[in-house]
């Protein structure tokens, strides 16, 4: 499988037996299709990808209403492929529907959930399609119809999930926004989608306080253009206001007759519409299928990450980020258990993750490096409290890992047996590119392989593959689940990823690979900011600063912050020397916290006389 006892045993390395390989999916999967060694399953997979795809669909059990004819066409090129022609499926069907129709799955346990204050709900996969069937036919009686956009502003609640797959069982389209944006933010999403429907819960608890996330949508509500209706989950019980014009409330909805029609959706009907800060302007809306995202999530979690049918994934994320999907069908199409939780993880006490470990017997639990190192902070007596035996892997997502968190959580939560799968890819990739597979030794802050599928490289600025030597993350082959361009942005969709070496998919990422085959990333090689893993683009804080009438100039930046991973910096010029620069300073800081919400706050600003042009910019 790998020449494991030719390897030099390292401190921290994980080092996986025959036993723990030849148990994998990715092991026997690779042994039915005559593979003996990794690295041959490998090449083939990014040999043939028509081959590949179209075996990984099968190994996933991917329920086809109508079989596709072909695989992979081409026939437009790399940067727009077709994959399972005239093929049809519907993403809620292969997710949750078609396990109720088999007698071992149709009442085992879907999706757990539990909140902060210890609330907690469970759905078997039957009593989640009758949830998802009546809010199907409620949101058909509100007037949503196949090819709608609505947008999906909500904590991790059992009704984002219910309001995911219901609108895919109808052939709308949902548009997921992170629960922590202001106004400003989620409006901006809006409109770029005409969307005219947003969903969100009048609130959620965060370290025991209430966040009022109705007041925040009622004002996107206003300033969104496409705006029309509300819809409002009562999770608090609070009074937050109510609009009787504008809002309707999730109690109505489910008061509505079941809808089962599943619309049969062709492969390439958009299902998910998830937008992503770019270097400059308005974010981009990557559009994801019913024949793309689902499958490249549930390979990831299950052929990459081992999730089977018995066990219980989490991750600790938003379903505004793409791991919140990520998770959803990562679990769910595999017929694994989802395990949902809103709240800190760090609440009451800093054992709280490990505690729903325990509780819930997590066997996949992902996170991120910033979470990580916010936990090495409460100290190691923490993961010594819980039992952690459930739990399988660990995985981590959203920045580049360094070594000295990776190995506190190896040691500690993982026991020094745990693997942990570093995780890398994107919003646009609809998964990894980059991780660590379980049949080779797992080393700290590292990937092991690109993943299969995905046929990954590095350039030189000659475009020229090298190794041993920092270059660009590219990937020279389409794989199911990219996305299938911007959202009424074609152009600048082509500009974004293919426009430096052709038919090349440039990820944005500075990698380097040693003789080994071991990966590291660096850096990215674009200025989109990463903090505490979710990324932000210059232009959108920038932007808000601008509007107040003493800011002529600004410029956001990202600097290296060893609990955030980077920290937005931002410089502004101003129109005149105002009385109290003190108040001022707060006063801006403070706008871009209303507006993009309070994670994205800049950690500081500096006033300046002038700003540094580039050439290209003084020529413009």
């Amino acid at each position: 499988m790998n020449n494991l006892e030719n390897t030099e045993k390292l401190e921290d390395w994980w080092y996986p037996s025959e036993e723990q390989m030849k148990a994998t999916r990715l092991h026997q999967w690779m042994k039915v299709l005559g593979f003996d060694h990794y690295d041959d399953f490998y090449k083939a997979s990014i040999d043939n990808e028509s081959w590949f795809w179209s075996q990984a669909e099968k190994e996933l059990g991917i329920a086809w209403f109508s079989r596709y004819k072909n695989a992979l066409d081409l026939s437009n090129g790399k940067k727009w492929p077709h994959f399972f022609v005239e093929g049809t499926l519907n993403a809620s069907h292969n997710a949750v529907f078609k396990w109720t129709e088999k007698e071992r799955t149709k009442n085992k346990k879907a999706l757990q959930w539990e909140s902060e204050d210890g609330s907690h709900e469970e759905y078997t996969f039957t009593e989640l399609r009758e949830k998802i069937h009546t809010a199907a036919g409620g949101f058909k009686e509100f007037g949503i119809r196949k090819g709608d956009v609505v947008t999906l502003y909500m904590p991790m609640i059992p009704e984002a999930v219910i309001s995911m797959m219901a609108l895919s069982q109808i052939g709308a389209v949902f548009s997921p926004v992170f629960s922590g944006y202001g106004a400003e933010a989620v409006a901006s999403r809006m409109e770029a989608a005409g969307s005219n429907i947003l969903i969100t819960a009048d609130g959620y608890f965060r370290k025991g306080k209430l966040v009022r996330m109705k007041k925040e949508a009622d004002r996107a509500l206003d300033a969104a253009a496409s705006a029309e209706k509300l819809i409002v989950v009562k999770r608090t019980k609070e009074d937050m206001g109510w609009r009787s014009a504008v809002d309707i409330s999730w109690d109505e909805v489910m008061l509505s007759s079941p809808l089962k029609k599943v619309e049969e959706a062709k492969s390439e009907d958009p299902f998910m519409l998830i937008y992503t800060s770019g270097t400059t302007g308005k974010p981009k809306g990557t559009v994801h299928n019913h024949g793309g995202f689902p499958i490249k999530a549930a390979f990831d979690a299950g052929i990459c990450m081992d999730v089977q049918e018995d066990d219980t994934f989490c991750w600790y994320t938003d379903m505004g980020w793409m791991m919140g999907p990520f998770l959803v069908y990562g679990a769910l199409v595999n017929g694994a258990c989802l395990m949902m939780y809103e709240g800190a993880p760090d609440y009451p006490q800093p054992n709280r993750l490990w505690e729903l470990t325990e509780k819930y017997h997590i066997s996949h639990l992902g996170v991120s490096p910033t979470l990580v190192r916010s936990l090495m902070q409460k100290g190691t007596e923490w993961t010594e409290i819980n039992d952690l035996s459930s739990l399988r892997v660990i995985s981590s997502t959203g920045e580049p890992f360094n070594p000295k968190p990776w190995k506190w959580l190896s040691r500690t939560a993982g026991r020094s047996q745990t693997p942990i799968i570093n995780y890398s890819g994107g919003t646009e990739t609809s998964g990894g590119i980059l991780g660590n597979i379980l049949l080779k030794p797992i080393g700290p802050a590292m990937f092991n392989s690109a993943l299969p599928g995905m046929a990954a490289d590095i350039f030189n600025d000659s475009g020229n593959s090298v190794v041993e030597e920092v270059g660009e993350l590219v990937v020279k082959k389409p794989w199911v689940g990219m996305t299938a361009g911007f959202w009424k942005d074609t152009e600048r969709y082509e500009k974004s990823y293919w426009n430096r070496w052709e038919d090349t998919w440039v990820h944005g990422d500075w990698v380097v690979k040693d003789k080994e085959g071991y990966w590291t990333i660096t850096g990215r090689s674009d200025d989109v900011i990463t903090t505490a893993g979710k990324r932000v683009g210059p232009a959108e804080i920038e932007s808000i600063l601008v509007e107040h009438e003493a800011v002529k100039e600004a410029a956001a930046i990202g600097v290296p912050d060893k609990n955030k991973g980077e920290a937005v910096v931002c410089f502004a010029v101003l129109n005149t020397e105002p009385r109290d620069l003190i108040h001022l300073k707060e006063e801006l800081l403070q706008s871009c916290a209303d507006n993009m919400g309070k994670s994205l706050r800049p950690s500081t600003l500096f006033f300046i006389e002038d700003l540094p042009k580039t050439l290209e910019m003084e020529k413009s």
